[in-house]
């Protein structure tokens, strides 16, 4: 390669190093939650220390040697006041506590599932109480339960019967549960949900 076509070739090489390092700052910013240490480059920061006393207005870098000093993290809390605020802080024991806590909130959620009782226009007694005594369990797991009806020939002739079904099943279970939406014939079937009653 001549000297003259070279010059060129350097220049664009360089000028690509230049932002792809300038996209991996902003991926790897862009990544994390927070901006810690050198990450920060805002001219003014407030800047709070570990033990939650305001230092003041100053530098990132000034702000970055206190929290060097004390063998901390700089981390960005609050990016959108203004000036910025920062927190001297321990970075990996603050993210561990954290998603410690985000894994306790996530034990101590109850998840509503919605179960499925099928009854039918023809069902016996004995049928339909074991039908409601299976209700009566998903409702005290706190689980909603859909009760559905399956018409077939010449039962879609007879809705009534439906209705009168679905009003048994209501009331079989008005002790413990509440009707969240009320029996709806939707083509073939007859749907009617039943969620758990609010203790007050």
């Amino acid at each position: 390669m001549r000297g003259r076509d070279f010059l060129p070739s350097l220049f664009y090489c360089k000028k690509f190093r230049k932002v792809l390092i300038q996209f991996r700052r902003c991926f790897n910013i862009s990544s994390k939650e927070q901006q810690i240490n050198e990450e920060i480059r805002d001219k003014e920061i407030r800047v709070i220390s570990n033990d939650g006393e305001q230092l003041g207005i100053m530098s990132a870098a000034e702000a970055l040697k206190i929290a060097e000093s004390k063998s901390l993290d700089l981390v960005k809390i609050a990016p959108a006041a203004k000036p910025p605020v920062c927190k001297i802080m321990d970075y990996g024991k603050f993210r561990f506590e954290k998603a410690k806590r985000e894994k306790e909130a996530r034990k101590n959620q109850k998840v509503v599932e919605i179960k499925e009782i099928r009854l039918s226009l023809n069902i016996d007694t004995h049928d339909f109480d074991t039908k409601i005594n299976h209700a009566r369990k998903f409702i005290g797991s706190g689980d909603k339960v859909k009760v559905s009806i399956r018409f077939r020939g010449r039962e879609m002739a007879h809705p009534e019967l439906g209705l009168t079904i679905m009003s048994r099943c209501a009331e079989a279970l008005a002790d413990c549960a509440a009707v969240e939406k009320p029996a709806k014939l939707e083509g073939r079937q007859m749907l009617m949900f039943m969620a758990p009653k609010s203790s007050k």
